[in-house]
């Protein structure tokens, strides 16, 4: 029975992109542009650590949900996630439930799998 739905694996990848893309720019927009208000909102521009993962969460947020050099948008932003939760998440405790950083965690391995699966469905890089 499950068998066919293996007939909308493109659909779903691109599905997959596209959500997992918006949430990493939500990310960016909060640290950034104030929106949606929050915990990191207000840090605007700044030259902070935080500020340049606010950077890469909106710039490769926005290539990865419009499919538009996927694989390198990607493959930065996973290695932004795996800096993230050794350097924030892991001193605190050492599993993940516990320090916050589960989300980080799947951020990091949903853009590893991109940069190596490609956009999927409904992506620039498809259109080129």
């Amino acid at each position: 029975m499950f068998a066919r739905l293996s007939r909308y694996q493109p659909q779903a990848h691109g599905l997959l992109r596209i959500v997992t893309g918006l949430l990493f720019l939500e990310h960016g927009t909060q640290k950034l542009l104030s929106f949606p208000p929050g915990q990191m909102a207000g840090m605007g521009f700044s030259g902070t650590m935080p500020g340049y993962a606010g950077y890469i969460e909106l710039i490769a947020g926005l290539l990865i949900t419009i499919g538009l050099w996927t694989r390198p948008a990607a493959f930065v932003a996973s290695g932004t996630m795996a800096v993230a939760y050794f350097l924030v998440h892991a001193p605190k405790n050492l599993f993940p439930v516990n320090n916050m950083g589960e989300t980080t965690i799947l951020f990091c391995f949903i853009f590893l799998f991109l940069a190596v699966a490609g956009p999927g469905a409904w992506s620039v890089d498809k259109r080129r």
